[in-house]
């Protein structure tokens, strides 16, 4: 077998255009939690200690969110405050939203399709990996790890802002971490050693954990690690770039290797069709796999204004060959009535903003069960 190499990357909470989406799927939450069809499309945008909310949220006590609250409360969760700006309590944050109860009939339309949408969904037989690409699922867990030193090993006076990108080659004896980069906020005056020693067994340890679960991941860590490669990396987060929400659509996904539809899934409800019908993707692709009828998938679905369920358009299998959609059309409903009654109000949005849409196989979406009825 010719080796094949693939990459992928994450990005840490306290990253700008993070901070971003988990504001906007906090607006969600929020929103939805005080009417189920409540209606949320809104747009996040920071810069310094400016934080910027558009959009329109329709819902019941819309006027009564404490959207400035909300706001602080993610960039504290995220690290920000204390040794990092911008201070939570500081921020000044400014609002162009239509906010107001549905409009009479508004709810009950919310079944329909109310934009166009494409939308793909993947999944691969390896369970071990939650059914992603194994570059996509081994960037998450290793920036998890590496982010959650912030809190566990205080001494290293880490900040909320920082990434990884990893290089896996996949060869006859399976899968190998080829190369591994990292850049975490650190204050100028710490020790980069110590920085460097902490980063390399925290990867020897957390690769043999994942090595245990997934026998074909070689547990080696590369000889030589990048970690601040470009140097000293203290003024990060908003203070050193702008963010906005949307922008990490391959990192919420599936990685670069797979396409993806185009829309973002944060800060949009979930009878949105650009959230709704990505969910909805990767459940029929996901099933694909589990129930044998391929190895990998790759599903489209597509929705025209007015539909009240997606269109399941193609499906690819690891050959690249088509799979006949029909059958797969029947056996799922694939409408907004399930992604809004259903998902909308399972999960904490502000975690799924900051680590993935489907790296969590606890999530509500992820669980699939086969009856005799249209599967949910």
């Amino acid at each position: 077998m010719r080796n094949t190499t693939y990459t992928a990357e994450f990005v840490f909470p306290g990253h700008p255009d993070k901070l971003s989406d988990a504001i906007a799927d906090a607006l969600v939450q929020e929103a939805s939690q005080g009417q189920k069809r409540a209606l949320v499309g809104v747009e996040v945008a920071v810069h310094r200690n400016s934080v910027f909310v558009t959009g329109r949220i329709g819902c019941e006590g819309a006027e009564g969110i404490d959207i400035t609250g909300i706001v602080r409360e993610v960039y504290r969760s995220a690290g920000y405050g204390g040794d990092w700006m911008p201070y939570p309590e500081d921020l000044e944050i400014r609002t162009d939203l239509c906010l107001g109860p549905l409009e009479d009939g508004e709810a009950e339309f919310r079944s329909l399709s109310d934009d166009q949408s494409i939308c793909t969904g993947y999944a691969t037989a390896t369970a071990e990996t939650n059914h992603l690409p194994v570059e996509h699922w081994l960037s998450n867990r290793l920036g998890r790890r590496l982010a959650s030193l912030r809190t566990e090993a205080p001494d290293l006076n880490l900040g909320p802002d920082g990434k990884v990108i990893v290089i896996v080659v996949q060869g006859d004896d399976g899968y190998h971490l080829e190369e591994f980069s990292c850049s975490l906020q650190q204050k100028s005056a710490s020790d980069d050693i110590s920085l460097h020693r902490v980063v390399r067994i925290t990867l020897e340890d957390e690769m043999k954990v994942l090595s245990t679960a997934f026998a074909d991941l070689a547990p080696d860590v590369p000889g030589e690690l990048s970690v601040n490669g470009a140097g000293a990396f203290e003024i990060g987060g908003p203070e050193g770039d702008n963010g906005l929400s949307g922008k990490k659509l391959v990192v919420d996904a599936y990685g670069p290797r797979i396409p993806i539809g185009g829309g973002a899934l944060s800060g949009k409800d979930f009878f949105k069709v650009d959230r709704a019908g990505a969910l909805h993707a990767r459940r029929v692709a996901k099933a694909i796999v589990v129930t044998g009828a391929a190895r990998e998938a790759i599903v489209r679905l597509a929705w025209f204004p007015g539909d009240r369920e997606g269109r399941l358009l193609s499906i690819e299998n690891e050959d690249r060959k088509q799979l006949d959609p029909k059958p797969w059309q029947r056996l799922f409903n694939l409408s907004l009535e399930v992604s809004g009654e259903k998902w909308g109000h399972a999960a904490n949005l502000v975690t799924i903003a900051r680590y993935g849409h489907f790296t969590d196989d606890d999530l509500e979406w992820e669980n699939l069960s086969f009856t005799s009825a249209k599967t949910a």
